[in-house]
């Protein structure tokens, strides 16, 4: 198969360091994988071409990359899926910043998933044996655990283009290893420590459930949905003082009542309707959708039907 591999380049080292395309054509194995190719290409063509890559049975998560625009594993990804009008795209992972080409530098990773105090921290008194965990807890846990490290999600989270403070998916889901594990926190396996510092401020409320991490994380870890999960263990735990709980209860409050979402009321219901500095805060961004005509009507009408979104909500609280 007769393949061009389209790579974003990068080197810090050049007299103008700046990232470029260049195109390199290829004959690959129809079981070919796009780390194959890159692969193939570094020793047959430019040996200057810079990759990690290591165990290429996606356990080590070294080959992490953007294929076509998204993050995922090279050695996972077959060429012959890859390629788009004999066309492979490959750029290095995003939100990270580039060492060389398709290498990225991961200290922000890291650091990120250090500020989460990755490992069990029991409370209470020590017991007479080894902590005991309950099967059901463990296969529960199973999911989250085969996260890899690779950061394909960080790569692809919209949040982190724009907020780099945001602590990420890879980051979250590591902490939910850890408070749906029955032998952190105190004797009821409630660590509401680490959920206090969870909710702080580019923490877990901060994600905009965009869902690009479930779609590049090669894993199946589904990093959002442990990110939804830590909100509900905050929130039983009574950790609701907080714009995050707020703006979740609001939503449920106003969809509950009407059956669609009231945007004017929610930001008052989410930061309080006497938190003047908060809704003043809003004016500029309600004055750009005024004038683009985005700004929601002033009379908020319920959808027909709307007993039965009712009867769901009240179901679902109970």
């Amino acid at each position: 198969m007769n393949v061009t591999i389209k790579v974003k380049r990068f080197d810090a080292d050049a007299e103008k360091p700046e990232s470029y395309w260049e195109e390199f054509t290829t004959e690959v194995a129809d079981n070919a994988t796009v780390l194959d190719a890159l692969i193939q290409v570094r020793e047959d063509q430019d040996g200057t071409l810079s990759l990690r890559c290591s165990c290429r049975s996606a356990i080590c998560g070294s080959c992490a990359m953007r294929i076509n625009g998204q993050g995922g594993l090279a050695c996972k990804t077959p060429a012959v899926d890859a390629v788009i009008d004999g066309t492979i795209t490959v750029e290095p992972a995003g939100n990270m910043p580039v060492i060389k080409d398709l290498v990225t530098n991961f200290d922000g990773f890291w650091d990120k998933i250090n500020q989460v105090t990755p490992y069990l921290q029991p409370q209470g008194p020590e017991p007479e044996a080894e902590y005991i965990a309950s099967n059901e807890s463990m296969l529960h846990l199973s999911g989250v655990t085969a996260c890899i490290m690779c950061g394909s999600c960080v790569s692809d989270c919209t949040v982190l283009e724009v907020d780099p403070t945001f602590l990420g998916p890879a980051a979250l889901a590591k902490a939910y290893r850890f408070t749906a594990d029955p032998r952190d926190g105190d004797e009821d396996g409630v660590s509401l420590d680490r959920l206090k510092d969870l909710g702080q401020k580019s923490g877990m409320w901060d994600c905009t459930r965009c869902m690009a991490c479930v779609t590049a994380c090669p894993k199946g870890v589904d990093p959002m949905d442990r990110i939804m999960a830590l909100r509900e263990q905050a929130m039983d735990a009574g950790l609701t003082n907080n714009n995050g709980a707020r703006h979740a209860e609001a939503f449920v409050e106003l969809v509950g009542h009407s059956g669609s979402l009231d945007e004017l009321k929610l930001p008052v219901k989410t930061v309080g309707i006497f938190n003047v500095p908060a809704l003043l805060s809003y004016v500029p961004v309600g004055i750009r959708s005024l004038r683009r005509g985005k700004l929601p009507s002033l009379f908020h009408k319920k959808i027909e039907g709307v007993e039965n979104v009712r009867r769901l909500v009240k179901k679902l609280e109970k």
